[in-house]
């Protein structure tokens, strides 16, 4: 997968590009969807008040929140992908500066640590998971990013799995 990041303030200086293919490279290793050689994502650092902005318009909520995705394919047919082909775009993410920071802070892991572990649970959605509609839909979902955070030396961000 092909990762187009773009990168605004207020984030500060750093490898954000590297640290988000590295997270799509060990979320492809875990969910073999996402190794698909045709599919691209886009990806924004920005902040809490365009996350804010995109969360009212696109989804109908008031606020800001740590990570936003917005698909383009269905679970359905991300599967049936062939390998060949023209690009298709599995879709955009947006990070929230602000509130990831202030998320990092609160669970005491590094702002790295955390776009991380957002950036892999955006690509999931992105994919077709949830956590949404069920427990067990949730389960899943966590046991997965646990696992693509394993690969990057991150430890379990729910605490009690690894």
């Amino acid at each position: 997968m092909e990762l187009d990041t773009e990168i605004e303030n207020p984030w500060p200086s750093g490898d954000w590009s590297g640290l988000a293919d590295r997270a799509a490279q060990a979320a492809a290793a875990v969910a073999p969807e996402l190794a698909n050689p045709r599919l691209s994502a886009s990806l924004l650092f920005t902040s809490d008040a365009e996350v804010h902005a995109l969360n009212r318009e696109w989804r109908g909520r008031d606020k800001p929140t740590n990570v936003l995705s917005f698909p383009m394919l269905s679970r359905d047919d991300l599967h049936a992908l062939a390998a060949e082909g023209p690009p298709e775009l599995l879709g955009d993410i947006a990070l929230a500066y602000e509130t990831c920071a202030r998320e990092a802070q609160e669970k005491d892991v590094s702002l790295a640590d955390h776009a991380a572990h957002l950036i892999v649970h955006g690509l999931l959605h992105l994919a077709g998971h949830d956590h949404v509609e069920s427990d067990t839909q949730a389960e899943a979902m966590e046991r997965l990013e646990i696992a693509v955070l394993e690969k990057l030396a991150i430890r379990d961000p729910y605490g009690d799995r690894i």
